[in-house]
């Protein structure tokens, strides 16, 4: 990690989550583009875990933003950076600030403050911190209380305006005087949120920070206590909120879960990284692209100002296409393991051709391993009932006919058995129901199969004629 003071020239980004819980939507989509924008000025991407929560914080989740970076394929250049691990260093700079006279001692208790703000609110002013403790020339501070032990506040400027020119909504500016004097460290010594981000930011030289829009009333706090630390402010971009298809902020009824049950829900990492850029993001009309296409486009000028909409139909649109662009042996060596764990086998099957006759209608991985189970698990007889209105007296001597035949075959593939099917059909004057519906029953147990010539050139002769005599 580069602590050097000088103001940094090359583009620096951050993800910094909480380990609060997992990687959802809107963090990935934040971690997302602050990746491609460093990847696109050929610049640094750092990870950064924010752990000072130590109520919250769980190794369970820290593990779970881990794993879904990785799944997105989201690599870190530098970290992960954990903030407990740099305790050291921020107490360093809270008694630098302390000697400056940039922060202070504030031995007021939180009943105390409540009602510096309630009473601020009934006299129609704006509800705050009252500076009861904030040093000021020739002001005598009260004695302080016996055992009490008292938080840091920053000095905030009283006077002017914070002002900075938003990647996404432009000039923002918000007077000092709107402003509390913020805790930066607890009564315990432990510092505060807003205050390790601005030491981050400033030690990791961090130059363009893109995160959501719930952290706006954080910026003027930050590039405050940034400026009284003599750093470079670094660019801020305000990423707005995702909403569910009902227009409401995203909820786990929809959407805002963790990217890994993505994972196990069948879409692809790629798919999922598509999707996520086109959620206030925009290159003309282009929908599909890949990921070294949107690292060459990504600008922040084609980032929307307005709240994106998670639409699952249009994910699984986008997720089919990428199953269709698949190779076959990626395609197999993502689907084999989810027939596996449904106790299907792969043994002696070409999962690849079997994977290939449905994956043109399929949406996630999971149908196609659904799908795939047709070959790969246990042969199911059809049950009694179904069994008893497809294989009927007719059907079966129709079944007897076409076994002959097809042990003649010299060649067992998809032409020559679609070449026997339809010479069949014509010798004995049927129509393909006749036949398709009764040969699908008697070897696969269901009505409904992908082509049969397919299906029977899969299954294999020896499979095939053995499930055929035993109608």
């Amino acid at each position: 990690m580069n602590t050097s003071q000088s103001a940094p020239t090359a583009v620096r980004t951050r993800f910094a989550p909480s380990p609060t819980g997992y990687l959802h939507l809107g963090g990935a989509r934040t971690a997302l583009f602050s990746w491609a924008f460093a990847r696109h000025h050929n610049g640094t991407f750092v990870l950064r875990v924010e752990d000072t929560d130590v109520q919250r914080s769980t190794p369970e989740a820290v593990q779970a933003i881990l794993d879904g970076m990785k799944w997105l394929s989201l690599d870190a250049d530098e970290g992960p950076f954990y903030q407990m691990q740099r305790i050291d260093r921020y107490k360093q700079v809270l008694a630098s600030m302390l000697e400056a006279g940039t922060a202070y001692y504030c031995y007021s208790s939180p009943q105390e403050v409540e009602h510096m703000r309630e009473t601020a609110k009934a006299q129609g002013r704006k509800p705050k911190y009252d500076g009861t403790w904030r040093p000021e020339p020739g002001k005598t501070l009260p004695p302080v209380p016996e055992g009490r032990k008292p938080v840091v506040r920053f000095r905030n400027p009283q006077e002017g305006a914070v002002t900075w020119n938003d990647m996404l909504k432009g000039p923002i500016s918000i007077d000092n005087a709107e402003l509390d004097d913020l805790i930066i460290a607890r009564p315990d010594g432990t510092p505060t949120y807003n205050f390790c981000v601005v030491v981050d930011d400033h030690d990791m030289q961090i130059t363009h920070v893109i995160r959501g829009d719930d952290h706006v009333n954080n910026t003027p706090r930050q590039i405050n206590i940034l400026k009284a630390l003599g750093a470079t402010v670094p660019e801020y971009g305000h990423l707005p909120m995702i909403l569910g298809p009902d227009g409401q902020k995203l909820s786990k009824r929809h959407g805002a879960v963790s990217v890994m049950e993505y994972d196990a829900q069948g879409y692809l990492p790629e798919a999922m990284i598509n999707y996520l850029a086109r959620l206030g993001w925009s290159h003309g009309d282009q929908e599909l692209f890949t990921r070294e296409q949107f690292v060459q486009w990504f600008d922040t000028r084609n980032l929307s100002k307005s709240a994106a909409q998670w639409d699952p139909k249009k994910l699984n649109w986008v997720n089919a296409h990428y199953i269709r662009e698949l190779a076959d042996d990626a395609l197999v060596a993502h689907v084999a393991p989810r027939i596996a764990a449904r106790g299907g086998t792969t043994a002696g099957l070409d999962l690849a051709a079997i994977l290939n006759l449905f994956r043109d209608r399929a949406e996630t991985l999971e149908q196609l391993a659904d799908n795939a189970m047709l070959f790969c698990a246990p042969y199911q007889p059809a049950d009694p009932q179904l069994a008893a209105t497809v294989l009927t007296e007719d059907a079966r001597a129709t079944l007897k006919k076409f076994a002959a035949a097809a042990a003649a075959l010299n060649s067992w593939d998809a032409p020559a058995l679609a070449a026997l099917v339809k010479q069949f059909l014509a010798d004995n004057g049927l129509k393909m129901p006749q036949l398709g519906i009764p040969l699908r029953v008697a070897v696969t147990g269901q009505k409904q199969t992908p082509a049969i010539d397919a299906v029977l050139a899969i299954l294999g002769r020896d499979l095939v004629l053995q499930r055929l005599d035993q109608v």
